[in-house]
C-alpha cells in the first residue's frame, strides 16, 4: 500500500472522502489505493444496498455477515453505526454479547439467522429458510436486501483481511472495553 505522500490525484480524492467521513484517515483506504475505481464501484453498490433497506436491519444483516466473515473491521464498524447511526446502543450491546441477538424481538433473531446462514453457506438456504422471515413479515424485496447485504459484504471482509488490514485504534477507543473484546472476530485491533 503506496505511502499517501506519493499517491496521485484520484487517489488522494478517495482518501480525503474517507477522511472527511471518519474524522481520520481509515486503516481501510489505503487497501484500494491501487485500484481506487474498485473503492467507488463498492461504495456504489454498498449505497445502493443499504438504500433500499431500513438502515437498522441493514446494520444487523452486516453485523451477522461480518462475525461470520470473522472480519473485526467490519464487526466493530457496523456495530458503531448501529449505535450511532441507528441510537440503538442496546441493540448493539445484544449483538455484540450474543451473535444470536438473543435478546432482540423475533424478527431481528431471524434476520440474523438468515444472515448467518446466507455468510457460512448461502447453497444451504431453503425455501423454509425464506418461509420463516416471509412469517415475520419481510417481502420477498426485503428479504432479497439481506442477501445483498450479507453477499456484498463477503468482497469488502475478503479484500481487508486479504491485504492484512486491521481495524483502526481509533474505532476500538468508541467502544468500552467489554464490547471492544466481544467484537474481536478475526485479525486484532491496530495498536494504538
Amino acid at each position: 500500500m503506496p505511502d499517501e505522500s506519493s499517491v496521485d490525484e484520484e487517489v488522494a480524492g478517495w482518501y480525503e472522502r474517507q477522511r472527511a467521513s471518519w474524522g481520520y484517515l481509515p486503516n481501510y483506504a489505503p487497501a484500494f489505493a491501487t485500484r481506487p475505481d474498485v473503492a467507488e464501484a463498492w461504495n456504489v453498490l454498498n449505497n445502493a444496498i443499504r438504500g433500499h433497506m431500513d438502515r437498522r436491519r441493514f446494520e444487523l444483516a452486516t453485523i451477522a455477515a461480518a462475525r461470520t466473515y470473522r472480519s473485526t473491521y467490519c464487526l466493530a464498524a457496523h456495530s458503531k453505526f448501529l449505535r450511532d447511526a441507528c441510537d440503538d446502543e442496546a441493540s448493539m450491546r445484544a449483538v455484540a454479547a450474543d451473535p444470536t441477538g438473543a435478546d432482540l424481538d423475533a424478527t431481528d433473531r431471524a434476520v440474523i439467522a438468515f444472515a448467518t446462514k446466507v455468510a457460512d453457506d448461502a447453497s444451504s438456504i431453503t425455501d423454509a429458510d425464506v418461509r420463516r422471515l416471509r412469517d415475520h413479515g419481510l417481502s420477498d424485496a426485503e428479504i432479497a436486501d439481506v442477501v445483498f447485504a450479507t453477499a456484498a459484504r463477503a468482497f469488502f471482509t475478503k479484500v481487508l483481511d486479504a491485504l492484512g488490514v486491521q481495524a483502526d485504534a481509533q474505532l476500538a477507543a468508541m467502544f468500552d472495553p467489554e464490547v471492544r473484546a466481544q467484537v474481536i472476530v478475526g485479525r486484532p485491533f491496530a495498536p494504538s
